[in-house]
């Protein structure tokens, strides 16, 4: 057995060819200067496609065990896959989740602005308010702005040097619904500001000095050549967020807003049947993050080809 590859050589002044040997450095190269490797791959490969398939034949046993057990209960499934307190409660879902999203990416943009601002202070107060939502559970969180009005019990504005002012009881300000909002968003916002602000580090410097060079200012080099050359690297990241706040939003039950998993409990509540139940949620949040999902591969296709130059 050779350890390395010998590679023959003629000498400049026509002498005797000379050979020397060299070690390999690649994997091509070993697998050259030693065939038993390539055995041994060869074997390892076809030991991880049984074990792949092997995890895969258990999956699928333990779904069809799983489907036949008598407590799945599929006609009360299929009774209330369509039911109109699901669907509405789904449809508060979906509008949550996508006005969380859009509040926490346009807020998540001036946070990720000010990490990367030359001024220390602007910068410190990104990242103090980043280190701390990031800090703070969601549901701490989201249980805070529900009872603010302990803190606050009225909220109001009042104009100086006037006796013109308004006030109103934050209960009444601060709904349920309006809590899970400001708490999401909040939330969502710092995670959103790492991912753009991770997005435009990616981006080469030379294309903000070009713009700087041709006399555009910060924010239009900002939203016109560095955000859209980030995108390549934002809609990934992104995407995962769009779907983890899908299923944040589950949380939002605790407080009593009428979301998907919150009408369900109200339905299992009255007729005792949980698991149907919880199937139906378990369908509706699939169906959804796969159909994000697929969003997603568009998008990172659309941007991969504007990126090489492809039409």
């Amino acid at each position: 057995m050779t350890s390395a590859a010998e590679i023959t050589e003629v000498s400049r002044d026509g002498a005797a060819p000379l050979t020397r040997s060299v070690a390999p450095t690649s994997a091509l190269g070993r697998a050259m200067a030693d065939p038993s490797l390539e055995r041994t791959d060869g074997r390892g490969l076809r030991a991880g496609r049984v074990f792949s398939a092997l995890c895969v034949l258990g999956v699928l046993i333990l779904v069809v065990v799983l489907a036949r057990n008598e407590a799945m209960d599929w006609p009360t499934f299929a009774d209330h896959l369509l039911d109109d307190r699901i669907l509405a409660g789904l449809r508060l879902t979906l509008w949550l989740t996508a006005a969380v999203t859009v509040a926490s990416f346009a807020l998540g943009i001036v946070l990720a602005a000010m990490r990367l601002s030359s001024m220390r202070g602007v910068s410190a107060v990104a990242w103090g308010y980043v280190s701390v939502f990031r800090t703070i559970p969601l549901l701490v969180q989201l249980l805070l702005w529900f009872n603010i009005g302990y803190l606050f019990p009225t909220t109001g504005l009042a104009l100086p040097f006037t006796d013109i002012a308004w006030s109103v009881n934050t209960n009444n300000l601060i709904s349920a619904t309006t809590a899970a909002f400001i708490g999401l968003t909040l939330h969502e916002a710092a995670y959103a500001a790492e991912i753009i602000r991770g997005g435009i580090l990616s981006v080469d410097r030379g294309q903000q000095e070009a713009a700087h060079a041709v006399g555009l200012s910060r924010t239009r080099t900002l939203f016109a050549i560095v955000l859209p050359s980030a995108m390549r690297s934002i809609i990934p990241a992104g995407m995962a967020m769009l779907i983890g706040t899908l299923k944040h939003t589950a949380v939002v039950s605790y407080l009593a807003v009428s979301d998907l998993l919150y009408s369900v409990q109200l339905i299992y509540n009255a007729n005792y049947q949980v698991i149907p139940l919880l199937m139906v949620a378990v369908f509706w949040y699939g169906t959804c993050t796969s159909v994000l999902a697929g969003i997603q591969h568009l998008l990172e296709r659309h941007f991969i080809r504007r990126f090489e130059g492809r039409s």
